[in-house]
């Protein structure tokens, strides 16, 4: 624990990026593992909701491996700004749609699966008892009362708060010289 302490004070700018991208990459793992290895199909928010660790886990990477080969602190800092604004909207996001799945507020159209291409008239029977809808409304699993969604509140919240805090010490290096 001393050293991980040690390694956070030496530098901040790769030790808040490195958390971002691990857990972001910890975060998609999840969300993985919950749709391929337990077979809880995403609904259309859920989908929308990964997209911001698409961006980010990827981003700090970079972020990580800027820090520590000379990048600039405005790059750093655009970076981690980017990654907040990323992760702020998909605070917001996940809110939403545990608001939806708690029946605060109605979802999106497509909240009940998408309704397209049945094929042909005899085809249909076999393809409607075979189609897997998941709804946004419905939170398919919860833990301590909290749902995907709502854990995504709380991971999401927790990653725009450490790149705030990446930002602040990206911005507290010395400036480059010209």
């Amino acid at each position: 624990m001393p050293e991980i302490q040690s390694m956070m004070r030496k530098d901040p700018v790769a030790s808040a990026a490195a958390l971002v991208a691990l857990v972001g990459l910890a975060t998609i793992f999840g969300f993985l593992f919950f749709e391929h290895v337990l077979g809880y199909e995403p609904c259309a928010l859920c989908l929308d909701q990964r997209k911001a660790f698409y961006v980010a886990v990827p981003l700090a990477a970079l972020l990580c491996l800027g820090a520590g080969h000379g990048a600039s602190r405005k790059v750093l800092l655009l970076g981690f700004l980017v990654i907040a604004a990323v992760m702020l909207w998909n605070t917001g996001l996940a809110a939403f749609h545990a608001g939806v799945e708690w029946k605060f507020w109605p979802g999106p159209a497509d909240c009940s699966g998408p309704v397209n291409n049945f094929g042909t008239a005899g085809d249909m029977l076999n393809r409607l008892q075979t189609i897997r809808i998941a709804r946004c409304d419905d939170a398919s699993w919860r833990l301590f009362g909290i749902s995907m969604a709502g854990y995504d509140v709380l991971i999401s919240t927790f990653l725009v708060a450490v790149a705030a805090i990446g930002a602040k010490a990206a911005w507290a290096r010395p400036a480059e010289d010209a």
